[in-house]
């Protein structure tokens, strides 16, 4: 029955969860961008921490205030007063990058209940921080070890912290997903989860013009959808795509539309027609700034390179890969999983099959679909435990 779930705590969920890397408050958005290029997470968790008490008994005065990714750090970028002196603007606090949304990242005791770790995300809540304890009194090594830094990259105070997801929770949830019979059986369309309140930007319009879409969609942990004149669906422009990019983007999101944006982060890396593209428009536009920073050295453009890649681009109606992955360094790497086209599923679609279209591609949400490839709405993994909130809620 449902109601054993009720017993699970937050601690069952975190089993095996690698601890957070983390940032100080007073870092700069160079510092972010550095931590984000030499990790393998594609966030790093952002820390006010006051060691000057020297207290290895308590964490009161360590905590995690936010998250950063590339996605930030690419948005950042192309704001206005930013495109022209890139350099200076990773010299910005590291403030500025976090969200200004309340409550992504909550803190939460290992004995919370999973009720309490789902109302938490239904309020807002992206990140769940949950101590791992560690007990340092009987680890004299590891005490020597914290009192030679200040600040570990890992550690606060002798304890470490992993974070808790939504995919986290939702991949708890379907290993029990019997317990709810017959509910992940009945349609999304049923079920009423469909949502028409997402971002979207037509194929042909400037990517520059969907930034604010970009970091909003960041924030609800969505994506941005590119469409035609008609409404159809034809990919997108998704933050989590961007957060294992690097910070070059930020050139072609300034200087491509929409549809070249797409082209240009897929297939693990740019195409060198288009990345030529994106060199000769910030020359056009005189960006020197982000085109000593970013653009491609040793490169020959012939003047009228724009217009004759803009002849060879596909049509919208031909739908492009949704994602490609590159390295974050001046090299490209397939070591990110290429996932194809944007996910899509239709209003008939059960609610199980498309928790599992989700996990699998991990993302956080499913386009949803008419028959003629029209967009309908979005279902998002929050939507999602509304539906089995309700259910805990009515055996509880």
């Amino acid at each position: 029955m449902a109601v054993q779930l009720l017993t699970h705590e937050v601690a069952d969920i975190c089993l095996g969860k690698p601890p957070l890397r983390s940032l100080s408050i007073s870092a700069t958005v160079g510092d972010a961008l550095a931590a984000l290029k030499a990790s393998e997470d594609t966030h790093i968790s952002v820390w006010s921490c006051d060691h000057s008490k020297n207290s290895y008994d308590s964490d009161d005065h360590c905590l995690c205030i936010g998250k950063v990714c590339m996605v930030d750090v690419i948005c950042y970028l192309c704001k206005g007063e930013n495109l022209s002196s890139p350099s200076l603007a990773l010299k910005s606090p590291l403030p500025v990058l976090l969200s200004k949304t309340h409550d992504l990242v909550r803190h939460v005791e290992p004995s919370s209940s999973l009720l309490e770790a789902i109302d938490l995300i239904l309020q807002g809540a992206q990140n769940l921080v949950v101590p791992i304890k560690i007990n340092i009194k009987n680890n004299p090594k590891r005490k020597q070890l914290l009192q030679k830094s200040s600040i570990s990259p890992t550690t606060h105070n002798g304890i470490e912290f992993c974070w808790l997801t939504q995919e986290d929770v939702i991949r708890f949830l379907l290993s029990s997903i019997g317990f709810f019979s017959p509910i992940p059986t009945l349609s999304i369309d049923t079920l009423g989860i469909i949502s028409t309140d997402f971002c979207a930007i037509e194929y042909d319009s400037p990517a520059s013009s969907a930034v604010e879409a970009i970091s909003r969609s960041l924030a609800d942990q969505t994506s941005v959808a590119v469409v035609d004149g008609d409404g159809l669906l034809i990919g997108e422009i998704s933050p989590f795509t961007l957060a294992c990019c690097d910070e070059t983007v930020a050139a072609a999101v300034t200087t491509l539309s929409a549809g070249e944006l797409m082209a240009y982060i897929d297939c693990g890396g740019p195409p060198e027609d288009l990345a030529r593209v994106v060199e000769a428009r910030l020359k056009e536009r005189k960006l020197e700034g982000m085109l000593e920073k970013f653009g491609i050295p040793q490169s020959s453009i012939p003047s009228n390179s724009s217009s004759s890649y803009d002849e060879e681009l596909p049509s919208p109606q031909t739908t492009l890969p949704r994602s490609g992955r590159y390295s974050r360094s001046s090299s490209y790497s397939a070591r990110m999983v290429n996932r194809g086209e944007a996910i899509v599923c239709h209003p008939g679609s059960s609610l199980v099959a498309v928790m599992i279209q989700a996990i699998a591609y991990r993302v956080n949400y499913v386009w949803v679909t008419e028959e003629d490839c029209t967009l309908a709405g979005i279902v998002t993994f929050s939507d999602m435990l509304e539906v089995f909130r309700e259910h805990l809620e009515s055996v509880a």
